[in-house]
């Protein structure tokens, strides 16, 4: 019985794509997988020549030839499509090897079957690290240059990182052969695990360093100095490259994130690059209006006019003396809020004094005037 060709058992076009050929053996093996084939005899024998045909096509030396002579290349010991003839290579009852070698070539690039090439490397980078940075109000509004102590895992300088003694060499790891991987069996299935034996570092050291047991790495505070810019926040960070956590037998150092927490201030309240500050003034001075000194974030004062008749919640703006920006440009501004105090523990001449004023007032509240004149509407409506 003459073979079929190979392009028509994977349903592509001659001269189609390595992905194409790749798209159509999937499909294919989907359709030919046992749990869907129960039931059919012919299965087992359509998937062992769609894997014949796959073998073949995928590689570009193969392919080529079996274009230009078509089964003829394969035969008379010239180097077979991978083997994989029925008949050959693969027997009737070792169906469940083949497939679980095409689900290899296929998704093992998502598994780490064959995708690395070669064994793992031993060397891994350090965990990228958090350190949490509180600063006060008048430190970020200036910048500053910090000096923190970091607790962390540095190079080892008896071994240098390597994590053996002085002129020992690593060996490959004899259970996963250097992969780092190890594979079972499970039904039809290859089923990959990390290398118990090497932790998935495909060797091993059998003269580990003394001083770092072979980690490479050993515990350590590190001090650092920081520059904070000028006008951090709460929630900004800083990262600084390579300050992490050292390398695992000389991998690259990780990445150190410092979170900034700015303190809240006694006399000022933050708003993005605004500052809020509230002023109280007697009622005299709220009455009469004068003039009052405002301290700053930058350690200065500024004079301030209140109106005459100047009621609580009152603002004022002082352009500029707010925060500055991270990245350079204008300032914020400062918002100063009015407090009208009431004055307590009145002496018997001034509770005169002010009753006396009550007397003599009129019209001088409006706001006062203004609410209980809707309060009486109120009233006269609900009793009508």
């Amino acid at each position: 019985m003459s073979k079929r060709d190979y392009y028509d058992i994977l349903g592509v076009a001659k001269g189609a794509s390595a992905d194409e050929i790749k798209k159509g053996f999937r499909k294919k093996a989907k359709e030919l997988h046992p749990d869907s084939n129960r039931d059919n005899p012919d299965a087992e024998a359509q998937f062992k020549e769609a894997n014949e045909a796959y073998d073949v096509l995928k590689d570009a030396d193969k392919k080529a030839a079996y274009d230009r002579y078509g089964h003829a290349a394969f035969e008379g010991g010239m180097g077979g499509g991978g083997g994989r003839h029925p008949g050959h290579g693969h027997g009737n009852g070792d169906f469940a090897s083949a497939f679980s070698d095409v689900f290899d070539d296929l998704f093992g690039d998502f598994m780490g079957g064959r995708g690395g090439g070669g064994p793992r490397s031993r060397a891994q980078r350090g965990s990228d690290l958090r350190y949490s940075l509180r600063v006060t109000l008048e430190e970020a509004f200036q910048g500053l240059q910090k000096t923190i102590t970091v607790p962390t895992s540095v190079s080892c300088d008896t071994c240098s990182g390597t994590g053996a003694e002085s002129g020992a060499e690593p060996v490959t790891c004899p259970t996963c052969s250097g992969m780092g991987k190890v594979r079972a069996q499970q039904g039809f299935f290859t089923v990959e695990r990390t290398c118990p034996t090497c932790s998935g570092a495909g060797q091993l050291i059998k003269n580990p360093c003394a001083d770092c047991q072979g980690a490479g790495r050993v515990e350590k505070n590190r001090s650092l100095a920081v520059n904070i810019p000028a006008g951090v926040e709460t929630g900004n960070r800083i990262r600084l490259s390579g300050e992490g956590e050292a390398g695992l037998r000389g991998g690259p150092a990780g990445d150190l994130y410092i979170f900034i927490e700015v303190e809240d201030h006694a006399l000022f309240e933050r708003e993005g690059a605004n500052l809020h500050c509230r002023i109280p003034v007697s009622m005299v001075s709220a009455s009469l209006g004068g003039d009052i000194e405002v301290p700053t974030i930058d350690g200065g004062r500024s004079r301030v006019k209140i109106p005459s008749g100047s009621q609580s919640g009152r603002q004022m703006r002082l352009r500029g003396k707010g925060m500055p920006a991270v990245r350079g440009g204008a300032h914020g501004d400062m918002f100063i809020e009015l407090a009208v105090e009431t004055p307590v523990n009145l002496t018997s001449r001034q509770k005169e004094l002010l009753r006396e004023f009550g007397d003599i007032q009129a019209n001088n509240n409006p706001e006062e005037s203004s609410f209980f004149s809707k309060v009486k509407t109120f009233w006269d409506g609900m009793k009508s």
